[in-house]
């Protein structure tokens, strides 16, 4: 049976289990639009709030309600709860976390948008985000995702997904909170919040802190410097070692609004971060990362008429990134050419300090667009969008190799860093980006059963060009409480700064002649709901991926290259049940297929099968548990690579509450995985054994409400 054929089973025999299934209970209109209410709404579908349910995307709500009982701690943790999602460690360097979405990836996860409060939160430099991010969840109201191409109303990246992190509102925090949290590995978190609002002025405020020492049983028995030992005969490498996965995050939110306008805060840090596996893939215990992320926002909404609606944004981006690399260990000996870059024939040199690179970037982006949404004709919803932006990514280094530091005699080189900044031999040259959009869209009911979504972008680049992305989108209501969704989607992916224009980088080479990627999906999504305490989403997807980029190797060097294309298609479900007042469950399995469009082969490292189940219980007024088990399976290796299959695994997390004085007070205990299972997360064959994740670990945590 091809792709095709199964999935036109599966909806035929989906759409007629529902019909048969039972009588629609919603008979009366006002019943109808009370069942309705308790919709959630979702914003980032069509730039405008709408029911989930009708919503022309495959759309997920995770409330800041779920969060707290769920026991998470960072977003990664919560991202696992949405079907066809799974975070992964990058093997680019820093085990950064890629959010995988139904089979799309790369090392530095620039196919899926991030927004906060609808603003892009970015790295200019690699096009996704900032390096060792990890994000606190206390001031969280809700996060929504959406699966699928997102380019018509967003533009470039939003590729296979869209995460749109909204923070909690003044009147969300007027009651205040704090709280302490500690665990294993010497991890300490701390929050405090608090909200303020007049009649015609609000301010929220919420300070995060996070920190650990790290698990420093996550250990790598192999890594590239023994690749290096094996062939000089040295013995330098630093494996078997532990990963380098100490962080100390420091996260920020201030807020105000009054009138029609808004001007919303972000400030992020991260201090002196491990770098994972190290930047060139061989373990380093002595270097770090710096990194800082401030975003403004600057909004201003206003209705012109009962019909007519304006919206207005202005924000600013600015990310600074400080990384100090031992790439290779004290005492490592290496082959380098004439030109000082590493090389298979070149002459051997011993680096008695390591082979150390001081590379520091500063990106900025200022960006304005201005929308309307008009609602004069009857039965449309129009929505007209322009929009302008600028980037720009300023570079210095300091390192102790390569072009204009040294030669490739045959001399030791000890640990002086040299300048380059401003010189032909640094790893990359100022760069500038701008460009500019227009999209429309219209929302169309048909009548009371059908509603029609076309939109349209059209984005122009200065460095590479245009690019024109379309959505279609037909959503039917045969039931009351059943919808159908027929959706069509076009995407775009703008080569990065890093894959364009890097040179003298160990790790990968820039290519100016990238294309951008590109993405056709067609989806094919129900929602059905048979009572008050159900729900249950299926949805079916197709896609088409071209020209993704991705590092390849030639000879003893590596380039960015518009790689492979890629085929996908699969099928996501999920159930939320509210079983009893006291007990509710979310169960989810996602399946997806994805291939080389050329060779036929499957996509490596992601994963064909996951499942999640979320169990809460609420045994009384004053304690709550919750239970949750999510399993990936069935990874393939990249073609070439004969190691033994990826390992499945399956992960527990578990949380006990006990509440004190009508909720003010609230004592937590929390398990991350829970069994310690020897999970494992997919690595090149630099680092043989893939990457140990965290063992089990127990925290306490103590939140009190003003």
């Amino acid at each position: 049976m091809n792709k095709f054929s199964f999935l036109a089973l599966t909806s035929t025999i989906w759409t007629a289990a529902v019909m048969a299934a039972g009588d629609n209970q919603f008979t009366d209109g006002d019943e109808f639009a009370d069942f309705y209410g308790q919709d959630e709404l979702v914003s980032i579908a069509t730039g405008t709030s709408t029911p989930i349910s009708k919503a022309p995307s495959v759309a997920s709500v995770i409330s800041a309600e779920q969060i707290e009982a769920m026991g998470a701690t960072h977003l990664d943790e919560v991202l696992e709860r949405i079907p066809g999602l799974h975070v992964m460690p990058s093997d680019l360097n820093r085990l950064d976390p890629v959010y995988s979405i139904r089979g799309i990836q790369t090392g530095f996860n620039p196919q899926i948008l991030v927004l906060m409060n609808g603003a892009e939160v970015k790295d200019y430099l690699n096009g996704g985000l900032p390096f060792t991010f990890q994000m606190p969840l206390s001031n969280i109201s809700r996060i929504e995702v959406i699966r699928g191409p997102g380019s018509a109303v967003y533009g470039a990246d939003a590729y296979s997904g869209v995460i749109n992190i909204i923070t909690k509102t003044a009147a969300e925090n007027e009651a205040g909170a704090a709280g302490v949290r500690v665990g294993s590995f010497q991890s300490r978190d701390v929050w405090v919040q608090k909200g303020y609002q007049t009649e015609n002025f609000t301010i929220s405020f919420s300070l995060e802190n996070q920190r650990s020492d790290g698990d420093d049983g996550r250990i790598v028995t192999a890594d590239a410097q023994t690749t290096w030992d094996n062939l000089n005969g040295t013995n330098a490498s630093l494996a078997p070692g532990a990963l380098s996965t100490h962080y100390d995050v420091t996260n920020m939110h201030l807020d105000f609004s009054t009138g029609n306008w808004s001007l919303q805060n972000w400030f992020w840090q991260q201090d002196q971060g491990g770098l994972g596996q190290g930047g060139a893939q061989a373990l380093d215990n002595r270097g770090y990362q710096d990194a800082t992320q401030l975003l403004s926002h600057l909004n201003y909404d206003r209705d012109l008429s009962d019909a007519l609606k304006l919206e207005a944004d202005l924000s600013y981006q600015r990310s600074e990134s400080d990384s100090l690399f031992y790439l290779f260990p004290a005492g490592s000996t290496l082959r380098i050419g004439s030109d000082g870059n590493i090389s298979t024939t070149g002459n051997l040199v011993t680096f008695p300090d390591g082979y150390i690179g001081n590379p520091q970037v500063v990106s900025e982006n200022v960006s304005a667009e201005l929308t309307t949404l008009y609602n004069g004709f009857q039965d449309h919803s129009l929505r007209l969008s322009t929009g302008w932006s600028e980037s720009r990514v300023e570079a210095e280094e300091h390192k102790n190799y390569g072009p204009g530091v040294i030669d490739g005699t045959s001399s030791p080189v000890d640990g002086t860093l040299t300048n380059v900044t401003g010189t032909d031999d640094i790893f990359l040259q100022d760069q500038t980006r701008e460009s500019y959009f227009v999209s429309a869209q219209d929302q169309w009911q048909l009548n009371n059963d059908w509603s029609f979504t076309a939109g349209i972008r059209w984005d122009h680049f200065e460095d590479f060009g245009n690019a024109t992305t379309p959505r279609l989108a037909l959503v039917w209501e045969p039931l009351h409480n059943l919808t159908t969704k027929l959706l069509y989607g076009e995407a775009f992916r703008a080569p990065s700064f890093a894959e364009l224009y890097f040179q003298n980088n160990p790790s990968a080479l820039g290519n100016p002649n990238l294309k951008p990627e590109e993405i056709k999906t067609w989806e094919l999504a129900f929602d059905y709901r048979p009572n008050f305490e159900t729900g249950v989403k299926l949805s079916l997807f197709n896609y088409e991926a071209t020209d993704l980029i991705a590092i390849v190797a030639q000879g003893s060097t590596r380039q960015y290259q518009n790689a492979r294309n890629q085929d996908g298609y699969g099928l996501e479900l999920e159930l939320d049940w509210d079983a009893t007042e006291a007990l509710n469950l979310n169960a989810s399995y996602a399946w997806q297929h994805s291939e080389d469009a050329d060779t036929g082969a499957d996509v490596a490292d992601a994963p064909e099968h996951t499942t999640y189940l979320d169990i809460n219980y609420r045994f009384n007024r004053d304690w709550r548990g919750s239970l949750q088990h999510y399993w990936v399976g069935s990874r393939s290796r990249a073609e070439g690579d004969s190691r033994t299959d990826i390992d499945d695994y399956h992960w527990v997390n578990a949380r006990l509450t006990r509440s004190f004085n009508h909720d003010r007070l609230k004592l937590s205990i929390i398990a991350k995985n829970l069994f310690d299972t020897d999970a494992r997360e997919p690595s090149s064959a630099l680092i043989a054994n893939d990457y140990p994740l965290e063992g089990r670990s127990i925290w306490g945590e103590i939140k009190y409400s003003f």
